[in-house]
């Protein structure tokens, strides 16, 4: 099944010139394997499409259930530079939150999701 991420983690985001900081933290320590498996590089760049201009990085942070990335060239040349609304980043973590992911039956069920 499909779901959305904001029923999985909640999410920071901020910025550091041209790239947005994006935190990604599972609700539980049992999702952030889930969150391991289908929040990747390619499909977080896949979900922001041409808002994303450079590469996307990720970090895994076991200790915090947790994956930041870096999504390089995205605000316009950063706060001061940019005509963007969002030229810090801070809506990113929201926009993130949006993407679905795949769960599979049985990890729907423990979830209390199905």
């Amino acid at each position: 099944m499909k779901i959305e991420l904001t029923k999985l983690a909640h999410a920071r985001s901020g910025d550091k010139g041209d790239t947005a900081n994006v935190g990604v933290i599972a609700l539980n320590d049992e999702i952030y394997p889930i969150l391991v498996r289908e929040v990747t590089e390619a499909r977080v760049r896949e979900h922001f499409g041409a808002m994303v201009r450079g590469p996307v990085e990720r970090f895994e942070l076991p200790n915090l259930g947790a994956l930041n990335f870096l999504l390089h060239e995205s605000l316009g040349g950063g706060g001061t530079l940019s005509l963007m609304t969002d030229a810090q980043g801070k809506t990113f973590s929201t926009a993130l939150l949006r993407m679905k992911i795949e769960l599979t039956d049985d990890e729907a069920r423990r979830l209390g999701l199905a």
